[in-house]
């Protein structure tokens, strides 16, 4: 396992890590009627999430992106590690996508209006598991012309 960030990669790591941390320090700093409306929607898709508190919820969410933007915007972490990191928290926010009834369009996996929002985390998932499979062949993921 390379134990740094390969060059091509700080792009994609400096753009993700820093989008992710700016989201996740907003969240930390939240206030109680955006929690409310965060843990609603996130307990909609998932349920066993109603029975947390929406503040104590959407501080710890906050922090699990603060976390996983570090990771990113650290070249010394892994690109394994990263990656993993940014899968599983894009994968969550991609099954929001899926699971929240008006995100998509009826009999289709194309988004809504109002599913937009959430649709565009799947670039994310797609970085992630990038991260991971080019760490774990340790090849590019994309052939050299």
């Amino acid at each position: 396992m390379s134990i740094m960030a390969r060059p091509h990669q700080i792009p994609m790591r400096l753009a993700t890590g820093a989008f992710i941390l700016n989201s996740g320090l907003g969240k930390v700093r939240d206030t109680e009627a955006m929690a409310e409306t965060i843990h609603g929607t996130a307990s909609t898709a998932y349920p066993f999430l109603k029975e947390w508190e929406p503040q104590k919820f959407t501080r710890m969410l906050g922090t699990a992106e603060v976390a996983v933007g570090a990771m990113l915007l650290t070249p010394l972490v892994p690109s394994l590690v990263a990656g993993m990191a940014l899968t599983g928290f894009s994968a969550g926010l991609v099954g929001l996508y899926l699971k929240l009834p008006g995100t998509r369009l009826e009999g289709s996996l194309r988004p809504s209006p109002e599913g937009l929002p959430l649709a565009k985390d799947s670039w994310m998932l797609g970085i992630g598991v990038s991260l991971v499979l080019e760490a774990l062949t340790g090849r590019k993921c994309y052939k050299k012309s």
